[in-house]
């Protein structure tokens, strides 16, 4: 498998994918390892939990027609892998990048992107939103319009 590999839903994929989302939300609340039977050759395979959950991620982006990307944390991205994944212009990333938003490294004269900075990056992100619009919620209420 390579360090990037994107996958998209087909429409059956989707249907599928809704079904087993439902079955894997019981497993999700068990304790311990989870173990799967596979239909090909009777076999059964035994994952780590989080890896189930992760396994609930995917489906539950097939389940809503969406595709998803995986990315190992180790993973280095051109810039407009990282502009891709943060759905900007790589001209907008590269400005993120030289300010010291998002870590990088020079191979030769190309930078490479951290996946774990991209994420950070992300996160921080949502963060800020959260926060501030909870600030507005809270300055709509101290209006008396809640």
């Amino acid at each position: 498998m390579s360090a990037i590999t994107t996958m998209i839903p087909e429409p059956a994929d989707a249907r599928l994918a809704k079904s087993a989302l439902r079955e894997l939300d019981a497993a999700l609340d068990a304790e311990g390892p989870v173990r799967l039977r596979l239909s090909v050759q009777s076999l059964e395979v035994e994952v780590p939990r989080s890896a189930l959950a992760a396994l609930a991620q995917v489906l539950d982006s097939f389940a809503h027609g969406t595709g998803v990307t995986v990315l190992p944390v180790q993973a280095e991205l051109t810039t407009q892998q990282a502009a891709d994944t943060l759905n900007v212009s790589r001209p907008f990333l590269i400005g993120l990048l030289d300010s010291g938003q998002i870590d990088y490294r020079m191979v030769g004269t190309h930078r490479r992107v951290k996946t774990a900075s991209l994420v950070r990056y992300m996160e921080e992100g949502d963060a800020r939103r959260t926060a501030a619009a909870d600030a507005l919620a809270a300055e709509t209420r101290g209006l008396g319009f809640a």
